[in-house]
C-alpha cells in the first residue's frame, strides 16, 4: 500500500529542498525522496563563492544549512531510488526500491550528471583543480594556466569565460576541429589568451597529491605521450539529465531534458520540474533555488485548484 502525501519531491538538491521549504510552510504534507545524501552536487563542491549571503562556503556546509532550515517545517525525508512514476487518476504513484508513495503533485529535481573522462586523477583531484563548471570555479584560477577538455559549445563557451580571469586557457580536443557554433569558434580563435591542442586524447590528470599540476595526453598524430602544465582542468564532454524513471510520462524532450513553463509546470498537470533537470541554459545553485520557490508555490496553487 502506497503512503499518501500532498507533494512528493524527488531530489534533495538546492532546488528540491527549497520546494520542500515552500510547500511545507504552506501546511502541505511533503515527502522528500533522494537516493543519496541531501545537498546534491553541492556535496562535491569544495568552495562556493557565487551564492548570495556567503563570501565563500563549503558545498556540504551549505547543503546542511539548507536541510536544517527545511526540516524545521517537518517534511518527511526518505532514501530511495525512484524506479518509475505513473499516473493514477488524479494521483501520481512513485515506485522506489524501498517503497511506494502517492501524491497529487510530484516535483522532479533529479538534476544532471557531467560525463566523466574516467581517467586516472579525475576523481582524486575533483574539487582540487578538476572542475565541471567554469562559472562556479573560474575565480579560483585567476592568473593561472588552465586546460579545458572538449570541443562543443559548452567547452568553447566556458573557455572564453575562463579567459577573462585565467593567465591562459588551452582547449584540448580529441578531433582536428571544434564542434561548437561558428560564432563561438570565432570568438575563441580571436582571443589571444586561448590556445588549442588538436587530436589529443587525455590519458590522465596529474597532480602533486594535493592539487592538479596538469594533464598527460596522447598525440594521436604522432603516437607520443605529452604533458601540459595547468593549475586547473575543466571537463566538458557532455551532460546527462537524470530522467530515466520519467521516460514513459511524455514530459521529456529529444535529449532527455524536461521542458517547463515559467511556473515549472510540465506537459502533465501536477508534475513539476526544477533545477538542472530542466531544459535551460544556466545550471547554478542560485537559479535552482529560484526554481524551487516557484515549484513549491505552484504545488500549493495546483492543490487549491483540485
Amino acid at each position: 500500500m502506497a503512503k499518501n502525501y500532498d507533494v512528493i519531491i524527488i531530489g534533495a538538491g538546492p532546488g528540491g529542498l527549497t520546494a520542500a521549504l515552500y510547500a511545507s510552510r504552506a501546511n502541505l504534507s511533503v515527502l522528500i525522496l533522494d537516493r543519496g545524501p541531501y545537498g546534491g552536487q553541492m556535496n562535491n563542491t569544495d568552495a562556493i563563492d557565487n551564492y548570495p549571503g556567503f563570501t565563500e562556503i563549503k558545498g556540504p556546509e551549505l547543503g546542511e544549512k539548507m536541510y536544517q532550515s527545511v526540516m524545521k517545517f517537518k517534511p518527511d525525508f526518505e532514501y530511495g531510488d525512484v524506479q518509475s512514476v505513473t499516473l493514477e487518476d488524479d494521483h501520481k504513484l512513485v515506485k522506489t526500491d524501498t517503497g511506494d508513495y502517492s501524491a497529487p503533485v510530484v516535483i522532479i529535481g533529479t538534476g544532471a550528471d557531467h560525463k566523466h573522462l574516467n581517467v586516472p586523477g579525475e576523481e582524486e583531484y575533483s574539487g582540487r583543480g578538476v572542475s565541471y563548471c567554469a562559472v562556479c570555479d573560474a575565480a579560483f584560477f585567476k592568473d593561472e594556466d588552465v586546460v579545458v577538455i572538449g570541443g562543443g559549445d559548452s567547452a568553447v563557451e566556458e573557455g572564453i569565460y575562463l579567459a577573462q580571469l585565467a593567465k591562459s586557457v588551452t582547449i584540448v580536443h580529441r578531433r582536428d576541429k571544434l564542434r561548437a557554433q561558428p560564432e563561438l569558434q570565432k570568438r575563441a580563435f580571436d582571443n589571444k589568451k586561448i590556445k588549442f591542442v588538436w587530436n589529443a586524447q587525455t590519458e590522465s590528470i596529474d597532480g602533486d597529491g594535493q592539487k592538479v599540476t596538469g594533464i598527460t595526453y596522447l598525440d594521436k598524430e604522432t603516437g607520443e605521450k605529452k604533458t601540459l602544465s595547468a593549475a586547473g582542468v575543466f571537463i566538458y564532454v557532455g551532460v546527462i539529465p537524470q530522467t530515466a524513471p520519467f521516460k514513459d510520462l511524455g514530459i521529456l524532450d529529444e535529449k532527455g531534458w524536461i521542458p517547463t513553463d515559467e511556473h515549472m509546470r510540465t506537459k502533465v498537470p501536477g508534475i513539476l520540474a526544477l533545477g538542472d533537470v530542466r531544459a535551460k541554459d544556466l545550471r547554478q545553485i542560485a537559479n535552482a533555488v529560484g526554481d524551487g520557490s516557484i515549484a513549491g508555490q505552484e504545488a500549493y496553487n495546483y492543490l487549491q485548484s483540485l
